[in-house]
């Protein structure tokens, strides 16, 4: 659409010291990328690992997108979602005025969340089926 700006997504999650950690992160980014027919997805993170948040938007205004959704993969909300995260959107805001930037909605309260628990019991319960 003429006009129209271009969107990217950033997956913000908080960084492991353990890196296949983070490559799981980055490939998940890929994944919604892929299968959202999103343009840009990639991952940033809190901490212990790269890119940061400023990085990852610093790189995604490089790209040419104009309005960026940030979606925490964090499963509660704690102190990283209602404090560090708002602080450094507020100083992305600042950096990027004419940035468009929302922030999307942690994964804690997802109507799906308790199927997936229930997937995973399953998994376990299947893998470990008591023998008669």
């Amino acid at each position: 659409m003429i006009g129209e700006k271009k969107t990217g997504v950033i997956l913000f999650a908080h960084g492991s010291r353990i890196e296949k950690a983070n490559e799981g992160v980055a490939a998940l980014a890929g994944q919604v990328e892929k299968a959202g027919g999103f343009v840009y997805v990639r991952a940033a993170f809190l901490e212990m690992a790269q890119p940061g948040l400023a990085m990852a938007i610093e790189d995604a205004v490089r790209a040419g997108v104009r309005r960026l959704i940030v979606i925490p993969y964090f499963l509660t909300m704690g102190v990283h979602l209602r404090v560090d995260l708002p602080a450094l959107i507020s100083g992305e805001r600042s950096r990027y005025p004419d940035l468009e930037i929302h922030v999307g909605q942690a994964l804690e309260g997802h109507p799906m969340m308790s199927s997936l628990i229930l997937d995973r019991i399953r998994e376990v319960e299947d893998t470990h089926k008591a023998k008669p």
